[in-house]
């Protein structure tokens, strides 16, 4: 690693540990030359991932963009928006494609709110989906309160 004082292509490690979100090592060194210590961050190399719009345009994945998209849905309710993105992210790159659409990482956000929280979820579903209409609208809602419904009774047959 290259001193960024004296340019010596000599340095040596003197801390190493993750960075609090896991994505990177942080690294304390010094340099033998100078004696001038400095912090770099180690990151692995990913694929780009491209994400198709719905009018054809193509642009790269953004865990950011994504997590302030799902953070203004979720306003005021107990959603980690930064950890749902940082999820997606994490499947997207294990997975081996290079391409997705926009309308399935969408899908991948309305499965994960719907099990955190379902106000947050049908927020997200009411932008995503384009309701056009309050019929459509209320459908979703019924289904959801089907699916609800479903979900305690099984609950109370397993207490």
């Amino acid at each position: 690693m290259k001193c960024p004082v004296c340019n010596s292509f000599d340095s040596r490690v003197l801390d190493s540990r993750p960075t609090p979100d896991g994505t990177s090592i942080k690294r304390r060194r010094e340099c033998p030359t100078c004696g001038k210590r400095f912090t770099t961050y180690e990151v692995i190399d990913t694929v780009p991932i491209a994400v198709v719009k719905r009018g054809g345009r193509r642009e790269f994945f953004d865990k950011h963009k994504l997590a302030l998209g799902i953070e203004r849905a979720c306003q005021k309710r107990p959603v980690d928006s930064v950890a749902i993105a940082a999820s997606i992210e994490a499947e997207l790159q294990n997975s081996i494609i290079t391409e997705i659409s926009s309308s399935d990482i969408g899908e991948m956000v309305l499965a994960r709110l719907k099990e955190i929280d379902i106000i947050s979820y049908i927020r997200f579903a009411s932008v995503y989906r384009e309701f056009k209409d309050i019929d459509s609208f209320t459908e979703e809602i019924k289904r959801l309160s089907r699916r609800q419904s479903k979900k305690t009774i099984s609950e109370d047959k397993n207490d």
